[in-house]
């Protein structure tokens, strides 16, 4: 076929494929009014903005109100981890190595370990950690995705293959396919990003092994690290944002869909790639990116920092959708359930000014603080809001990754790595109590037509 006659051809398809797009833009819009009509809890949300009820659990406790003279009020932020206060978690496991790891432990089993029992569990997830070399080359290496996240689904998807029995979702086989994903997640996203960096940026590819002896979070470091050296502040500073974004409730998009995935009788791996794909999305755990960029936006329009005339302007626009990326949302304020304050961005805060100090970047650490102050109050001022507007966990997220020198492509997995552990516990909390396959409801508001052969079709 003549090169013309081909472009014709293609420029013909491209046509045809347009034309199906606006069939699809029309075809698929709603009346707004219905869902008011039919009093239909959009995002599973009631119009106050309070979450449905779907499900119970022992795991995690999140709130954001209190009760005075039988009205439930605004008050500051509380998580609880199986009942324990997580500010008091911090609190009593600095200094150690490896909270993470107790605060795993903790999530899945329902208390604190005593040493033995801790020593115990350490060794099994240290065991449960190593990846052979042909699943690194293979599975991780082979083929690199530009999104480390979607690295995660193949590879999670991929050790379906390397177990000898996947579809067993007894407790015992679950909790073993659990403890290896929890040990396997670091490298697997470590390994991932180096991947990505190597193939398709063409920089060095540097493959470090974690080290037995090393947490979680220090093993990150390791890995990621081309001369495998951290401060003990940055792996502390990591081991606490790696504890903060453990759990988080039932209701947070991606443990939900661990939830309603685990309810069908379905997989470890599925389930828990199925939980990835959700925390992919800028609207739950990809904000931590979100945040980032946009502060960047703002640093390249806004050169002098100490001007908060100029950054409510900026800030302005954003919400009037003429700024970043015309969305109208300011990244990382805001949440579902806390209101005066979010308890995991009181404690991550306070470990970005110590981080800050420490890099000399207190200037910065100061530019956020100032912009998370303009933004509560412009909110506020601006949106009619049910209840007050405060930072969440992402605003200071990936400030502090950025200065432990994380690149932008593991915030996201980075996220996972700590939230799997939740969500193991999540599935196992699932699977034990035998519920019911998850099945909302969904109103059918279409209009039923008569059929016509091809023949007689004359629109």
């Amino acid at each position: 076929m003549a090169k013309s006659s081909m472009m014709e051809l293609a420029e013909k398809r491209n046509d045809m494929f347009n034309e199906l797009v606006k069939y699809c833009m029309v075809s698929g819009v709603i009346d707004q009014s219905l869902y008011t009509e039919y009093d239909v809890k959009r995002g599973l949300r009631e119009s106050n903005g309070k979450g449905v009820l779907t499900g119970l659990t022992e795991i995690s406790d999140v709130n954001g109100t209190k009760v005075v003279d039988g009205v439930r009020v605004p008050a500051d932020g509380a998580l609880y981890y199986q009942g324990y206060n997580v500010n008091d978690l911090v609190v009593g496991l600095s200094g150690k190595r490896y909270g993470f790891e107790e605060i795993t432990y903790l999530l899945l089993f329902g208390e604190l370990p005593n040493k033995k029992q801790f020593e115990s569990f350490k060794a099994i997830l240290t065991d449960l950690q190593e990846l052979s070399a042909d699943f690194v080359r293979d599975v991780i290496l082979h083929n690199p995705s530009r999104n480390i996240m979607n690295s995660l689904q193949k590879a999670i998807l991929s050790l379906y293959s390397y177990d000898d029995n996947p579809e067993d979702i007894s407790v015992q086989n679950v909790l073993r396919q659990c403890l290896q994903l929890i040990g396997k997640m670091p490298l697997m996203s470590v390994y991932g990003y180096h991947g990505y960096r190597h193939f398709i940026l063409n920089k060095n590819l540097v493959i470090r092994t974690p080290k037995k002896e090393l947490s979680t979070a220090e093993n990150i470091l390791n890995m990621l690290r081309p001369d495998g050296e951290f401060t003990e502040l940055e792996a502390s500073v990591l081991d606490t944002a790696l504890i903060l974004h453990a759990e988080h409730g039932g209701g947070n998009n991606s443990t939900f869909t661990t939830h309603v995935v685990t309810s069908t009788g379905t997989d470890t791996y599925s389930a828990m790639a199925s939980a990835i794909a959700s925390l992919k999305g800028p609207r739950h755990g990809g904000a931590n990116l979100k945040v980032q960029r946009m502060i960047d936006d703002l640093k390249s329009n806004i050169p002098n920092w100490n001007d908060e005339d100029a950054i409510r302007t900026y800030l302005t626009k954003i919400l009037d959708k003429e700024a970043f990326d015309k969305a109208g949302l300011i990244y990382g304020m805001g949440h579902a359930v806390y209101t005066l304050s979010d308890p995991r961005k009181v404690i991550l805060k306070e470990s970005a000014k110590a981080l800050a100090e420490s890099k000399d970047r207190m200037e910065e650490f100061e530019l956020f603080n100032t912009i998370e102050r303009i933004s509560a109050e412009l909110i506020t001022e601006r949106r009619r809001v049910f209840k007050p507007v405060c930072a969440n966990v992402d605003f200071y997220s990936g400030f502090v990754y950025s200065m432990l020198k994380i690149p932008e492509e593991l915030f996201t997995p980075i996220f996972a790595i700590a939230r799997i552990s939740g969500w193991s516990a999540h599935r196992l909390e699932e699977l034990v109590n035998k519920g019911k396959i998850i099945r909302p409801a969904y109103k059918y508001v279409g209009t039923h037509k008569e059929y016509y052969p091809m023949e007689d079709r004359y629109w």
